[in-house]
C-alpha cells in the first residue's frame, strides 16, 4: 500500500478543521439564542445520543475530568438544557437527558447545517459530488479509527 503524502494528510486535516469551523460561523450568523460553548455542545449531543448517561461516564466519553463535567452538567441544568434525575440504583449518582427545550434547538441546529451543507453540495459539479460519495466510507473508517485511539489509546 502506498503511503498517502504528507502535503495530502495535512491538507486532510486542515480541510475538515476548516470545514468545521466554517459550517459553525455560517449557522452562528443567524443563531436567536446565547451561543454555547464547543464542550457545552459536546455534552449536548452525547447525552442526547446516550439518554440517561451519568456525570461519570460522560466524563470518559468526553476525555475530560468529572469535575469539568460537573461544571459543564449545572451551567446546562441552569440555562434549562439539560434535565438531571436521580439514578434509581444508586441516590448518589444521577442520570442526564436533554430537555425539551435543547432537544428544538439542537434539532433546528441539525436542519441549518444539513441544509447549508447540502446547499454547498448542490453547487459542486457532478464529478466532486461523486467524488465526497465515494470517500465517505473512507472518511468513516478514519473516524472509527480515531475514535477507537482515543477511547482504546491504540
Amino acid at each position: 500500500m502506498a503511503e498517502q503524502r504528507e502535503e495530502d494528510i495535512t491538507e486532510l486535516a486542515e480541510l475538515l478543521v476548516g470545514i468545521h469551523r466554517l459550517i459553525r460561523r455560517r449557522l452562528r450568523q443567524d443563531l436567536t439564542g446565547p451561543r454555547l460553548r464547543g464542550a457545552q455542545v459536546e455534552l449536548l449531543r452525547l447525552v442526547r445520543g446516550h439518554p440517561g448517561i451519568g456525570v461519570a461516564a460522560a466524563a470518559r466519553e468526553l476525555h475530560l475530568a468529572g469535575n469539568s463535567v460537573s461544571t459543564l452538567v449545572n451551567q446546562l441544568v441552569a440555562d434549562g438544557l439539560l434535565v438531571r434525575e436521580p439514578d434509581p440504583q444508586d441516590r448518589r449518582a444521577v442520570r442526564l437527558t436533554v430537555s425539551g427545550a435543547a432537544a428544538e434547538r439542537m434539532a433546528g441546529w441539525d436542519a441549518k447545517r444539513g441544509d447549508l451543507v447540502n446547499r454547498r453540495i448542490a453547487a459542486l459539479s457532478e464529478q466532486d459530488r461523486a467524488a465526497l460519495s465515494a470517500a465517505l466510507p473512507a472518511l468513516r473508517g478514519l473516524a472509527e479509527g480515531l475514535h477507537k485511539e482515543v477511547t482504546e489509546g491504540t
